[in-house]
């Protein structure tokens, strides 16, 4: 019980500051706005699918097209490379911050477990991620209202629990990098270098073929969040996404607790 409480507090710390952060709230702000023009073109533009898929009944193009399907794909995977750019700076000071501070320290030294710290930081900065991608819930209200037939929750649902698990893990592996340096800039760096490299993990695949080629490709984040995209659950997906999540609040933990012998 006590570690629940701890975990909370924690979590309230972090999310209380990413609320007060100029920063964060400056990268909210411009996730929103670009988000949007992103939802606005790909659905309504001049090139967009409602158009595209016009143009083609113009032209006695009589096969189907299942818009809202069709927008979820080009949208999500939109969604996800903005994510690529935007997480590493909201993950980068979660513990940089701390050193720069020396406050890493009493963090170091505190009673309180390493990865229940960890767990902390992680829940707040991702907390503060899903008030973020929550106006996309009020667009896809608002757009798909009208859809003939009606859209199936599964599809948007499973969509939003891909981009939140990939967030997760994104972040989980930023903070373990976050715990190596003081300098939030090179922190972002790195964490961005690594979550292309995991990104492209599908690519290289297929550059390697074969056996090798398959299993590098499974631990490719973007090929894990386009299964859920597509409305797809298969646990193997979901076990990859937690598998980061773990992985970076152990490296974490151990990270911070390599600190607390080197200060003794």
């Amino acid at each position: 019980m006590k570690i629940i409480t701890n975990i909370i507090a924690i979590t309230q710390k972090e999310l209380q500051g990413y609320f007060a952060s100029p920063l964060a709230l400056s990268i909210a702000t411009i996730f929103w706005l670009i988000s949007g023009i992103f939802f606005i073109f790909i659905l309504f533009g001049e090139k967009g699918i409602i158009q595209s898929v016009a143009l083609q009944e113009q032209l006695g193009n009589t096969v189907p097209v299942d818009i809202v399907y069709e927008f979820m794909q080009i949208f999500f995977n939109t969604i996800a490379s903005l994510t690529l750019f935007i997480l590493p700076i909201l993950s980068m000071g979660l513990y940089s911050e701390e050193r720069k501070s020396g406050t890493i320290e009493l963090l170091a030294t505190s009673p309180i477990f390493n990865w229940v710290v960890a767990v902390g930081k992680l829940i707040g900065v991702l907390l503060f991620f899903i008030t973020m991608i929550m106006p996309i819930f009020l667009y896809e209200a608002i757009a798909f209202q009208a859809a003939n037939p009606p859209i199936s929750l599964q599809v948007p649902l499973l969509a939003h629990l891909g981009l939140i698990l990939m967030a997760a893990s994104m972040l989980s592996l930023g903070m373990f990098i976050s715990s190596l340096t003081e300098s939030t800039i090179f922190s972002a760096i790195m964490t961005f270098t690594l979550v292309v490299i995991l990104s492209i993990l599908d690519a290289i695949s297929n550059l390697c073929g074969g056996t090798i080629g398959e299993f590098i490709g499974h631990f490719s984040l973007l090929r894990n969040y386009g299964d859920f995209v597509r409305g797809i659950f298969d646990t193997s997906n979901l076990m990859v996404f937690i598998s980061y999540i773990f992985l970076g609040i152990f490296l974490t933990s151990q990270s911070i607790e390599i600190l607390r012998f080197t200060r003794k």
